[in-house]
């Protein structure tokens, strides 16, 4: 292609470099040359067919936005309804009302995910069974989860939580469905030693039966991965999302009316977070079936180990939680030991 052809609006200097670097400039412009500075638009390199100079981002940020971007988004989206679960409780709702109204709203935001993306594959009638039969183990985790973080400072039962990819490895083992190594049982032990020491460094801030709460939600999600695991793989995630939602939600719907203890929050801070968190929860859902699309469950799973220390920083902002420094030790001594462990396992 001729020089000319492509360098519409580039100041005269850049055209006769460009002729010269053509062999269409005469001997003394190819000896000026020789003493003039290059062209900053030259010397980036980024010259498009148009003949007009950008600065593109170099290919390396994009790639790691786009494979990381979604992982990350989900981490805190998730950070951001630990948050708004605690402003929703603390505002005056209750736990059962909060999940209720969080699971309506979440089926209504999946329907429309599921309308506007592409094309689900449809579930075998035991696929549906089972996620069916998982949304009972959904909204008892989610109801411990919540009891938690009602109860204790919403960092330590993240945290306390997070203890599931641990038993997920180590019941995984004893039931032949997944297999654990030496060094991942050796992880595994460091990162119990961890949460010790954010127990133990200062117990009588902490209800025992926040922390049983946060342990059995831990359980509850150990089981639904395990199950997940073992007969439904290959499914849609998306459909198995759809279906588990409708059992939870049919779950607390029940229990709400058994109860018909209805508790609103007060105040414009628990309306937001309570009406925030349906939308949140169901944005960190989209981006972790996102993420493991692009990046593969082992990395999303890895990353995902950064929602604990993202949620311990919103909450010492947002709710002025604050860790002992031997419970930021404890912290990053688990979420160290979690990573190593996934990684080794």
């Amino acid at each position: 292609m001729a020089a000319d052809s492509w360098s519409p609006g580039l100041s005269r200097r850049s055209r006769t470099w460009l002729r010269c670097a053509a062999g269409r400039c005469s001997t003394g412009s190819r000896r000026a040359i020789r003493f003039m500075p290059l062209p900053s638009p030259l010397q980036a390199g980024n010259l498009s067919p148009r003949g007009d100079v950008t600065l593109q981002t170099p290919a390396g940020i994009r790639d790691v936005s786009h494979g990381l971007g979604p992982v990350l988004t989900a981490a805190v989206m998730f950070s951001i309804s630990d948050v708004f679960a605690k402003l929703a409780l603390e505002g005056g709702a209750d736990v059962l009302s909060l999940l209720t109204f969080r699971s309506i709203l979440g089926i209504g935001l999946v329907f429309l995910w599921l309308r506007l993306g592409k094309g689900a594959v449809a579930l075998s009638r035991n696929a549906k069974w089972i996620a069916l039969a998982l949304g009972v183990l959904l909204a008892a985790n989610l109801f411990f989860l919540f009891k938690a973080i009602e109860l204790i400072a919403v960092s330590i039962a993240i945290l306390t939580y997070f203890i599931y990819p641990l038993l997920t490895g180590i019941l995984g083992a004893m039931t032949g469905i997944d297999r654990l190594t030496v060094t991942g049982a050796t992880m595994a032990l460091v990162a119990f030693c961890g949460l010790a020491l954010i127990v133990g460094a200062n117990p009588s801030d902490l209800a025992v039966v926040g922390l049983l709460a946060a342990v059995g939600g831990a359980f509850c999600r150990t089981g639904m991965l395990l199950v997940t695991r073992a007969t439904l793989k290959g499914a849609d995630a998306r459909l198995v999302t759809w279906y588990t939602l409708w059992s939870s939600t049919l779950v607390f719907a029940i229990l709400s009316l058994w109860s018909w203890n209805w508790q609103w929050p007060h105040g414009a801070p628990g309306w937001v977070a309570f009406l925030g968190i349906g939308f949140t929860t169901t944005a960190a859902i989209f981006a972790l079936y996102v993420s493991t699309e692009r990046i593969g469950p082992f990395r999303t799973a890895l990353f995902m180990n950064l929602e604990p220390l993202m949620t311990a920083a919103l909450s010492a902002v947002v709710l002025g939680d604050r860790l002992t420094p031997l419970q930021m030790l404890g912290g990053a001594l688990m979420i160290a030991a979690l990573c190593l462990f996934q990684a080794r396992r």
